[in-house]
Order: structure tokens, then sequence, then C-alpha cells
């Protein structure tokens, strides 16, 4: 019900209902989900001083341990044979799923991991990528690039970059497809800015689950879904902080919804109606389809941010990336 309307805004107070419209197992996840999100509104989460990096480093370790627990649940079912590498200051895990193609001509995954720009690194880094070479059914590079306190931005930009000109060594451009979910999505999406800034080919396609285009955080549902997104309570300020490191959050390599993206491959980007990103993933949406670039926006109903952790949903995401993949590589 609306209370009052002070200079255009609406002070609202709602009751917002499992819906019946998703499967039971997506409800069972929104409503399983509930208490915690009302205690994190009731006691919002309180971050580390900029400059205090061993308490940044507990977070982040907590963090991390969530994130493991999360994919714990969802890791999808299938063998996979995975392999860590070393490139320059970089670990690669070469994750091969059962049955993909690794022949020279094979198409090749390169995804980026997400934790909101300064988590999800080392075995949570392999956990990510092997969903996400499961997902794709593809052989992968998931890239464990170094993140803050120690190495903000521009450093886990520029080791995304040194492992693309390592994959541009092994594929053709048109057999490579770069992949990121959430702070994965916006290096997925600053790495094509940057390569094509530093004269390197466009891949095939790109992938985007979710991302986090917009450090700014301005998108319309910033507002409409915090509180209700049941991962992502509230804005990633502190974080974005921390990994920009006094940097302008306007600059397209830190938030690439406001870079030019006329020139992009075909993209797939999805969210969920409750997903904290949803704007992140229609002004993206927007900007590429003003850009004439192929681009496809997928939302699902009641999807917070990352999914549902194990519902039938979650595996309409994988089915729908493949459907894309097939089309392009």
């Amino acid at each position: 019900m609306t209370d009052t309307i002070e200079e255009g805004a609406l002070h609202v107070t709602r009751t917002i209902p499992v819906p019946g419209t998703v499967s039971p197992q997506a409800q069972a996840a929104l409503a399983g989900a509930a208490p915690t999100v009302m205690t994190r509104l009731a006691a919002p989460d309180v971050y580390p001083a900029a400059d205090d990096a061993p308490g940044w480093k507990a977070r982040i370790a907590q963090m991390d341990e969530a994130i493991a627990m999360g994919f714990g649940f969802r890791e999808p079912a299938g063998d996979v044979d995975v392999e860590k590498i070393r490139l320059g200051d970089v670990d690669v895990y070469v994750i091969t799923p059962e049955g993909a193609d690794t022949g020279e001509d094979a198409p090749f995954y390169y995804d980026i991991h997400g934790g909101a720009l300064i988590a999800g690194g080392g075995d949570v880094c392999r956990m990510m990528g092997v969903t996400a070479a499961l997902r794709t059914g593809l052989f992968t590079w998931s890239v464990d690039y170094r993140m803050p306190p120690d190495f903000p931005y521009p450093t886990p930009l520029d080791d995304c970059l040194a492992v693309y000109r390592a994959v541009l060594e092994l594929r053709s451009p048109d057999r490579i497809v770069v992949g990121g979910a959430s702070a994965g999505g916006n290096l997925a999406a600053a790495l094509l800015l940057k390569a094509r800034a530093e004269g390197l080919p466009m891949p095939a396609c790109l992938v985007l689950i979710s991302p986090e285009v917009d450090l700014t955080e301005s998108g319309d549902t910033f507002e409409t879904n915090q509180g209700v997104d049941t991962v992502l309570v509230s804005r990633l300020t502190s974080s974005i902080a921390l990994y920009a490191n006094g940097h302008d959050l306007t600059d397209p390599f830190l938030s690439p919804i406001f870079g030019d993206v006329s020139g992009f491959p075909p993209t797939f980007v999805q969210a969920g109606t409750r997903d904290l990103f949803l704007s992140n993933a229609v002004r993206l949406h927007r900007a590429l389809r003003a850009a004439d670039v192929d681009a496809e926006l997928h939302v699902w109903e009641a999807m917070p941010h990352g999914g549902f952790f194990g519902a039938p949903e979650d595996a309409e995401v994988g089915v729908e990336v493949r459907k894309f993949l097939a089309e392009h590589v």
C-alpha cells in the first residue's frame, strides 16, 4: 500500500508472498531463505575499514564458505576432470566434462567466476568453474584471477586479459566463448572492452549470468529488489569500493554498461525477477540491441541472484545457454 509520495518517490510497505508460479523446489528455496533475509535486514552486515586488510581477508573467508555451501547444494551431476595450471602470476583450472571435445577445433569456454569482486578464489573458483563447464558441456578454463585486498583493480582485469591472450593461442576466436556470472559477468564484459582496446579479436559469443555491469549500482531494481533478493539482500557498496581502489566507477573497464558495446559478439544475458541485478541485465540488453548486437535476455520468474540452488529452473538456465551456444559455436 502506498503511504506517501514525496518528490516522486514511492514509500511503500509490502508483504511479498512466495509465488505459486514457480516449482515446488523454488518455492521451498524462497521460503527457507526468508528468515535469514529478515535477520540481515534487521542487522545489516558491517564491513571492515578499507585499509583493514586482515579484517577483509577474514570477511572474504566467510564469503567463500557461504559460496561453497551454495554451490555444494546445486553442483550439477556429471563427471569432470580438473587440472590446475599456472600462467604467469595466475592459476587456471582446466576442466573437461565427460565426453567434451578437446580437439584443436573444439569450442572452448573461458569462464570468469563471481564473488562480489573480492571472493570466489581458490577451491571456490574450481567449484564455480566445474558448474560452468557442466552447464555448457564444453572444455573450460576457469581463471583464478587475483583479488583485493592485496590486488585491487586493475589487477583482476589484467589477469583476465592475460589469460584471454593465452586462450587465443590455443583456439581461433570463432571457437571461443567468454562467460561470467555476477562479478564474473562484470569482468567478462570489461574484458571484451579491454581486448578491443588492445587490438585483440572478439570471441564467438558472450554468456553473462546476472552480471554486475554497473558498479554505481544505479538501476531501478537496486531499490525495488532490495530486501527481496534472497541472495543479495542489499548493494555491494563496500566490496565495490575495495575493488575499485579509488578509481572512477563510471569508467567502462569498471562498469561496462557505460562502455561502447558496438562490435560485441552475440550475447546471452540472464537474470530473475527477484534479482537485485535485474536492472543491470535489462539495461545491458538494451545497450547491446541499440548497438545492433545480437543479444538475448532471459528472465526467470521469482529467481533471486544466482538461482534457486537446485530447483528445475536452474537446469532450465543451462538448457537455454546450451541452445545459445549451439547456434554460435
